[in-house]
């Protein structure tokens, strides 16, 4: 069985090889880590259905990760509160090595397991919370450590791993496998280990922002319009749902201070701020639900 440490005698003499037949390598590499996810598509609809049910009744979306594993996690938690108004106080990562690793190599602190462990401890990982735990290997001690330590505190433990021989479904409640294989260069697994590992993560976290009620009809109704790009975008969102004009979308937006949800539910509904607040909490805030209430 190939690992993402096998080293590849297709590549043997890559040195050698002209800039054309590197990229064509290069590239067929990407394409064969996206096919490698969709193997993993039932364990990610668990996932996301189990993660959403605890997120639902306020718990935390955690991720966990050491080198490019950490940095692409850190990565997906970033981009989570600008797409969907999603707290940052709901959404942590603990990377091996701590912040300054997300730009400079620590390579010795993916051994640190007591690091996890008392990060987790310090932000009292609960029932409710849902901890995500990701290393190419599927065997690097911090992030196993994390995940075992969020276990025991009852959490969600979610384990993404791109090595079959790996250890991590052991440590985690559902393993997400996307077996990438061996690596151009091997053991450089910021190749198609991070590569699987993103599309991973981007489908995850998606998948449940959908399913929490944070996108309707394939918008993103709960961004905040924080600069001139994001307030027409709100603005095309408003008018397209509502059947209103843009002029009467950028209003309703200035009145609802700038929720795309409360200025689509006063021009749809033709409502008043108040009860369309009101509608839109009866309906635990899915624009959907108030929408047809």
């Amino acid at each position: 069985m190939t690992t993402t440490e096998t080293v590849s005698s297709r590549f043997a003499t890559l040195e050698d090889w002209p800039s054309t037949d590197l990229v064509e390598a290069i590239v067929e590499g990407q394409l064969a880590a996206v096919a490698a996810v969709r193997a993993a598509g039932p364990a990610l609809a668990r996932a996301i259905d189990a993660a959403s049910e605890r997120l639902a009744r306020g718990g935390r979306l955690v991720y966990m990760g050491a080198g490019t594993s950490g940095r692409i996690a850190a990565q997906d938690c970033a981009e989570l509160p600008p797409t969907f108004a999603w707290p940052s106080s709901r959404s942590l990562v603990f990377m091996a090595g701590g912040p300054t690793a997300l730009t400079e190599a620590a390579e010795g602190a993916e051994d640190n397991e007591a690091e996890a462990r008392d990060a987790l401890d310090a932000a009292g990982i609960g029932l409710d919370d849902v901890v995500i735990g990701v290393a190419a290997s599927g065997n690097t001690p911090f992030t196993l450590a994390g995940l075992d330590r969020a276990g025991v505190a009852g959490a969600l433990t979610i384990g993404v791993y791109n090595n079959g021989q790996g250890r991590m479904a052991a440590h985690c409640v559902i393993p997400v496998l996307a077996d990438t294989g061996a690596e151009i260069v091997a053991g450089s697994t910021r190749m198609k280990a991070g590569t699987a590992q993103k599309v991973v993560l981007n489908t995850l976290s998606t998948g449940i922002m959908i399913r929490l009620g944070y996108v309707y009809r394939g918008r993103m109704v709960e961004m905040r319009p924080t600069n001139i790009k994001l307030e027409q975008r709100a603005v095309a969102m408003v008018a397209d749902l509502s059947g209103a004009t843009p002029d009467k979308a950028a209003e309703a937006l200035a009145l609802a201070g700038g929720s795309i949800k409360l200025a689509t539910l006063v021009l749809a509904k033709n409502l008043d701020i108040g009860p369309a607040r009101a509608a839109l909490d009866a309906a635990g805030g899915l624009l959907r639900d108030a929408l047809r209430s």
